[in-house]
């Protein structure tokens, strides 16, 4: 394809050399550039693509896009490498990406859905239930990217990926016959213009609650909130929840947007009533194609009827009956979300991703209603993130949980001594008891050693997630593993 292709619809470019070069393959990693592809020089947190330029010119790139403002080296260059400056590289990228795959979300219905919680289980539920219908769906997300019933990939560096990544799997989605792709779409994705080029049919936003504060993330919630946001008016129509109180201000904010509300306590469009939570499920009943309808999902919990709504709102824009859905939701089960962990002692053990204040409460509250016994919290605070969370999750284990034990999570760059002091200092005042054991494997270990069969053992923060991150390594760490070594 001519770089000249490549790069149409990108605006103030300026450009030196031959741009009806052909052009084999696109790199923003220059360890991965091809002989007569194209280098894009990217500029990230810890690493500057600007300064790996001679690299990727030796491996025989015959283009490099950089960012206007960003320091060159001529000597860098061969004398026939065309160089293009853009105002923004990663834009640059998604919209060079897209071009050369062929614009693939146009092909296809696309969904995305945001929000603090949620994402992956109303992605999940959204797959699930088409399938049922006879659609075929492609997902990307948290735990893993499929294409209809193949895994294409575990997903363990982010929620949503690079754009160049992002359009080659769209692209083979449509090779492949998908209609549909829902994909979740983080706030960093949307700060960082991974997602921008592609054509959103609809849009969820499922939350807002405080998270990702930190310096490699979002400076404030403002931030935070205005990322997600873009997201909404980007889509031809969205669903929002109406009972979260930031983001039901977005049909004040985006008034010129097709948006229709889900949710439990305010009205809306898609409204729940009656909802039972249980051991193992949560029912209850919505309106759906002008119909009462009961609804039983095999995710015991309250935002469970919230993502079910969602999903609801997406997939009724598909012909799916109302059988088709029960049937999809009964048997759900998401990797990491509420997860049972089969033990030989018989012990209840649960797995969830909750690594925020609102999400460990939920997951806390949902099975204190229903446990016989103890709920036993085992759950720590990630490394080189929001700090401010960490006292506050102490306080709410403290209070939701009658046993807790504080450890360590992806403890990344930091000490983690330093992080459970912070988590203890919001546990203290509530009079719980608690106990501090840094060891993550340890502490799962206890946990098991001190419950009985009426008791709930809840593991939180690592879901689906089978690695400890500690100093930039990712070691084996699978807690599934780990119960059934111990229980």
């Amino acid at each position: 394809m001519k770089l000249r292709t490549i790069l149409n619809g990108l605006e103030e470019l300026k450009a030196k050399g031959n741009l009806d070069e052909e052009i084999t393959s696109i790199a923003y990693d220059s360890r991965k550039v091809k002989e007569d592809g194209v280098f894009v020089a990217i500029k990230g947190f810890n690493v500057n693509g600007h300064d790996y330029i001679a690299q990727a010119v030796q491996k025989g790139v015959k283009a490099v896009v950089v960012q206007d403002g960003e320091k060159i080296k001529k000597s860098d260059f061969n004398e026939d490498t065309v160089i293009v400056v853009a105002p923004d590289t990663r834009i640059a990228l998604a919209k060079m990406s897209a071009n050369f795959f062929g614009n693939p979300t146009r092909k296809l219905k696309t969904i995305g859905v945001t929000g603090t919680k949620g994402k992956t289980t109303t992605t999940y539920m959204i797959k699930e239930i088409l399938e049922k219908a006879g659609h075929k769906v492609g997902l990307i997300g948290t735990i893993a990217n499929y294409i209809g019933n193949e895994k294409i990939g575990d997903n363990h560096s982010r929620t949503t990926p690079e754009s160049l990544e992002l359009q080659e799997m769209f692209s083979k989605m449509v090779e492949q016959n998908v209609e549909i792709a829902v994909m979740e779409v983080s706030s960093q994705s949307l700060k960082l213009n991974r997602v921008y080029g592609i054509d959103f049919d609809m849009a969820i936003f499922t939350n807002f609650t405080e998270d990702h504060i930190s310096p490699n993330e979002h400076p404030n919630m403002e931030d935070y909130f205005n990322c997600k946001l873009e997201l909404i008016k980007n889509a031809k129509k969205s669903y929002i929840n109406a009972d979260d109180y930031n983001v039901a201000k977005i049909k004040t904010i985006l008034k010129d947007k097709d948006i229709s509300t889900f949710g439990i306590d305010n009205m809306a469009d898609m409204l729940a009533k009656d909802v039972t939570i249980r051991n193992t499920s949560v029912d209850f009943r919505a309106k759906i194609n002008g119909k009462n309808e009961r609804i039983k999902v095999g995710i015991p919990s309250r935002f469970t009827v919230y993502n079910a709504l969602a999903a609801f709102c997406v997939v009724n824009n598909f012909g799916v009956t109302i059988d088709q859905t029960r049937e999809a939701l009964e048997q759900i089960a998401v990797p990491g979300r509420m997860e049972m962990v089969p033990n030989k002692k018989g012990l209840n053990i649960m797995i969830d991703y909750a690594h925020s204040p609102a999400s460990l409460e939920s997951v806390l509250k949902a099975v204190k209603a229903y446990t016989r016994g103890r709920v036993i919290s085992v759950f720590g605070c990630g490394g080189d993130r929001d700090t401010k969370k960490r006292p506050i999750m102490g306080e709410i284990s403290g209070k939701n949980a009658a046993y807790t034990i504080i450890t360590s999570d992806n403890v990344r760059t930091e000490n983690p001594e330093d992080i459970v002091k912070q988590i203890e200092e919001g546990i203290k005042h509530t009079k719980t008891q608690y106990k501090v054991i840094v060891d993550r494997e340890e502490a799962i270990k206890y946990a098991i050693s001190i419950a009985n069969k009426n008791d709930m053992i809840v593991l939180s923060g690592k879901g689906h997630e089978n690695y400890e991150e500690i100093n930039g390594k990712k070691y084996p760490f699978d807690e599934r593993k780990i119960v059934q070594k111990y229980a």
